[in-house]
């Protein structure tokens, strides 16, 4: 066979990770000696030039137009793929990554914003992100990509997200028996499906963001005095230094704030809604008073305060969740994971899997073949 599956599926790949976005590059990729070395074909044979596929062909991977007679006598065949054996296809070059079980890992989910510019299939305006977009859903364990959905931006931002937090789970689970997951995620993740569903599972815990409310407020009230004092005993050390070499005045406070950190106070509190949640759950508080007033953000989470402390909780298990905006940045930027311009939802679905498949195999380089060097990050 002239061009096999795997082959197209290699072109396609290595293409975006050399920086070739669009279908149309191929046309002059194809001729390209070093990129047929890549895809094992030979070269430098008399009279057997080395041609790779051109934008036609690997055009049948992604799109095939409505307008074109499928069946066995035509010479145009759409190449079709399976989903759910894609989807596996990640978690497994997860688990292979590992010589042995590890004792925790940490699954982030996270949602962002795919522009598009065009009539594609299940796209809508999102007032958030100010445009027509897809708004794919990820779940990363550190740098490896486990899950790439996308879907359309009109959705609850948490929605399948739980289905898919269960798929990868129990993939993981087929291999790994005794690890522990820590399921992380911002305030979007903080439903009642998706913590009571991690509560029913043998060592599977959660920390998810929560959105402040007037009885939360309340709650930390105590927190807020103790913080503001604290800050102001501070200032009040500073601003009386200051005056012992400068002149008394209202600036004095306005400098001696600058050389002062914000007060910052940790508290667990035993949280449950009036309807939504089915039982109370520890949610710790994070009360930062300085010179531009309070600030208080809240994360609920299934770990005890035995085993991981307030301020742990939320400085080492939930804030280090905000990482994941790289990989994002590296796929978008770097891979062209938003170069989703075909017409057809499930042909932007299979080009988001290839720029995964890129990031995976980006990511694998630089941890196996590059991890002493330079070059690693």
């Amino acid at each position: 066979m002239l061009h096999p599956i795997e082959g197209l599926i290699a072109q396609r790949i290595y293409g975006l990770i050399m920086g070739y976005e669009d279908l149309n590059d191929h046309e002059e990729l194809r001729h390209d000696p070093m990129f047929a070395l890549a895809l094992g074909k030979r070269i430098g044979l008399e009279n057997e030039p080395a041609t790779l596929a051109g934008k036609s062909t690997l055009n049948r991977l992604e799109h095939c137009p409505e307008d074109v007679e499928q069946g066995a006598d035509s010479r145009y065949h759409k190449i079709g793929h399976c989903p759910s054996k894609i989807e596996s296809l990640f978690v497994d070059i997860f688990l292979e990554s590992y010589v042995k079980e590890p004792r925790q890992i940490i699954l982030d989910l996270d949602v962002t914003d795919d522009l598009v510019h065009g009539t594609q299939e299940q796209v809508f305006f999102n007032t958030y992100y100010a445009g027509y977009c897809y708004a794919p859903l990820y779940i990363f364990c550190g740098k490896h990509l486990l899950a790439a959905k996308l879907r359309p931006s009109n959705i609850d931002p948490a929605s399948g997200a739980l289905e898919e937090l269960q798929r990868v789970i129990q993939q993981i689970r087929q291999q790994w028996k005794n690890v522990e997951i820590l399921v992380r995620g911002d305030s979007a993740y903080s439903r009642e499906n998706i913590m009571s569903w991690c509560e029913s599972q043998v060592r599977v815990d959660y920390v998810f963001g929560l959105a402040q409310n007037s009885r939360l407020i309340q709650m930390t009230t105590t927190t807020q005095n103790r913080a503001k004092l604290e800050f102001n005993e501070k200032l009040s050390t500073v601003v009386s230094f200051l005056e012992t070499v400068f002149n008394p005045n209202e600036q004095l406070s306005e400098v001696a704030s600058d050389l002062i950190n914000n007060s910052i106070l940790y508290k667990s509190l035993d949280y449950k809604t009036r309807e939504s949640w089915s039982c109370s759950r520890r949610v710790v508080s994070k009360v930062e008073y300085g010179a531009k007033g309070t600030n208080i953000r809240f994360v609920v989470t299934s770990l005890t305060t035995k085993k991981v402390p307030p301020a742990q909780l939320y400085t080492q298990k939930y804030c280090k969740r905000g990482e994941m905006e790289n990989r994002f940045k590296e796929q978008q930027m770097e891979l062209f994971s938003d170069r989703t311009s075909t017409h057809t939802f499930a042909g932007n679905q299979l080009r988001l899997w290839f720029s995964s498949i890129a990031y995976v195999l980006m990511n694998a380089l630089r941890e196996k073949c590059l991890a002493k060097t330079e070059l690693r990050p």
